[in-house]
């Protein structure tokens, strides 16, 4: 359990890292041609700016997450705190995503992809670290 734990996490946190930065700071346009079929060029100048620039901060929030989940890791892994928080935000990713699904509609199938690989990491992280959580518990 231990093993493919982290096999998800770090598969997880490096796609995060990837996207954010690649998103928020290098071409985020790719995103929208490859994720959502639109092309910003078709969008008024203002509309594209604003959806660009709240598209690129998300994008950045997104990085900032994956930088945090490298740099505690350990942590994450050890401590419960670190633990809850890390399995909250990533929670809150997923569940987010259903929420879309109901609300919205059936996703792509990357997105579905996405949300049942998120999840399926989350459900092992939460078994792995399972006695962290209810360590001070008993």
């Amino acid at each position: 359990m231990k093993h493919l734990s982290y096999f998800f996490f770090y598969t997880y946190i490096g796609l995060v890292l990837v996207a954010g930065f690649w998103g928020a700071f290098i071409n985020p346009y790719f995103d929208f041609d490859l994720l959502f079929g639109l092309d910003t060029d078709t969008l008024a100048v203002n509309e594209r700016i604003n959806l660009l620039s709240q598209y690129r901060f998300l994008r950045a929030l997104e990085f900032g997450f994956g930088l945090f989940s490298i740099l505690f890791v350990r942590s994450i892994f050890t401590k419960k705190a670190f633990n809850i928080l890390f399995l909250l935000i990533m929670g809150a990713g997923i569940a987010a995503r259903v929420v879309g699904w109901m609300v919205e509609g059936t996703p792509n199938v990357l997105t579905q992809f996405f949300m049942f690989y998120e999840l399926i990491g989350w459900v092992l992280i939460i078994i792995h670290t399972y006695k962290i959580r209810h360590y001070h518990a008993h």
